[in-house]
């Protein structure tokens, strides 16, 4: 006879939208809203005179960190991988397009870029070293500048997993790792212009970088990116993919135990975190200017974390709304008051693990949810929903990845 299971964690996913009508509304008005106005509305601001270059340029610096954000969301929110390797990832992507422009920047000696020629000790005979050439044609550095960090993550991932590990011990050796990347890269010796990173870049494609319409243009395309990378999140998390994910972060052990392997799912999720990274980097160094190991290092990662947790993890939305909102609160305060924010960082951190577990979005949702708790048009439990059946046996389970465990049956 089947039974009913006990309830399982509390983070939910596959349940029905128990909220009311205007809630869901409001969410899909506000992102309508949100998408016009960053492709349309700020160039039209830009062009009316509104605003200038500046805060254009700064607005798509920080959409770069959006779009990190939403990666770190899909391996941390939504597969409960907290990883502190993150910024890592994002300067692979911003080494690989730096280096192609620096390439065609300023050259010094034997075609040496500026950058580079400036930190050598050799006076002379200092040749282009050979890792550097793979990244002169445009779209090899792109490609790279994605393929780094996947590969990267994947390696690392695939022998992390198999090991089975995982919590604060995965944790710990990812942050353990960006600081030896971090050693690496200040290196004189490594050929990455140490601890100047890399710098003097001046044309992209043909087009100058100090022109305001190239800047509009860099703009533009990091936030399509931006839409596009968070469209092709929300349809995995919303997939039969999307309730693995999320079952290997509920419960990893009953999902090992139903006949699937958390090792590829995990896998996944943290190659393609990476590889969000590395766009994200790409898109961000020809709008900044420079990159450098700095951006690399352990507290950047924690930031990057800080920002999902903000907005709210396990929702795409809440972390792009936590990058926004945390950098641009970083712009006022360390250009007003500097010395407040570290008090308010470590104030925010607080505030987070005690007030507001699940972030701004998360309190949202709670409150809409609230609204219309107890009403009688409450939807009735899909029995459907988030099921994952047990593969290879002769009796199939079944088992939820939502708040309510579902029934096990025998044939």
């Amino acid at each position: 006879m089947p039974e009913r299971a006990t309830p399982s964690l509390p983070l939910q996913y596959g349940q029905p939208d128990a909220r009311p009508a205007w809630a869901r509304k409001a969410e899909a008005g506000t992102a309508i809203s949100t998408v016009a106005l960053l492709l349309v509305g700020v160039p039209l601001l830009y062009f009316a005179g509104a605003i200038d270059i500046t805060a254009v340029n700064q607005l798509g610096r920080f959409l770069c960190f959006a779009i990190v954000a939403i990666g770190i969301d899909l391996v941390w929110g939504y597969t409960g991988m907290l990883s502190l390797c993150q910024a890592m990832f994002f300067c692979f992507g911003g080494y690989a397009i730096g280096m192609h422009l620096a390439l065609h920047g300023p050259l010094d000696g034997d075609g040496i870029p500026r950058a580079l020629f400036v930190v050598t000790s050799e006076v002379d005979g200092f040749q282009l070293p050979d890792f550097w050439k793979p990244f002169r044609p445009l779209g090899a550095a792109l490609f790279l500048g994605m393929f780094i960090p996947g590969i990267v993550a994947f390696v690392f991932g695939y022998f992390a997993f198999r090991s089975r590990i995982r919590g604060v011990y995965f944790s710990i050796i990812t942050q353990a790792t960006v600081w030896a990347a971090v050693l690496i890269f200040r290196r004189n010796e490594t050929r990455l212009c140490g601890t100047n990173g890399l710098t003097n870049f001046e044309t992209l494609a043909g087009f100058d970088l100090r022109q305001p319409n190239v800047k509009l243009g860099l703009y533009l395309l990091t936030a399509v990116t931006l839409v596009a990378v968070y469209i092709a999140c929300r349809h995995v998390v919303k997939s039969r993919l999307g309730r693995l994910l999320v079952a290997v972060r509920d419960n990893e052990s009953r999902l090992r135990f139903a006949g699937y392997q958390p090792v590829r799912l995990k896998l996944f999720a943290f190659t393609a975190g990476a590889v969000i990274a590395g766009i994200g980097g790409i898109l961000y160094t020809p709008q900044n200017g420079i990159i450098t190991p700095y951006k690399m290092e352990p507290v950047e990662s924690i930031l990057m974390v800080l920002w999902v947790a903000v907005g709210g993890r396990g929702t795409l939305a809440g972390s792009v709304l936590g990058a926004l909102l945390i950098n641009y609160v970083y712009s006022i305060l360390t250009t007003r008051f500097p010395a407040a924010w570290p008090f308010f960082l470590g104030g925010l951190y607080i505030l987070v693990t005690l007030a507001m577990p699940d972030g701004i979005v998360g309190l949202w949702k709670k409150w809409t949810t609230r609204e219309r708790a107890g009403g009688s048009d409450a939807p009735e439990e899909d029995e459907s929903a988030a099921e994952v059946p047990h593969r290879g046996a002769p009796t199939v389970t079944t088992f939820a990845v939502g708040p309510v465990a579902r029934e096990a049956a025998g044939r």
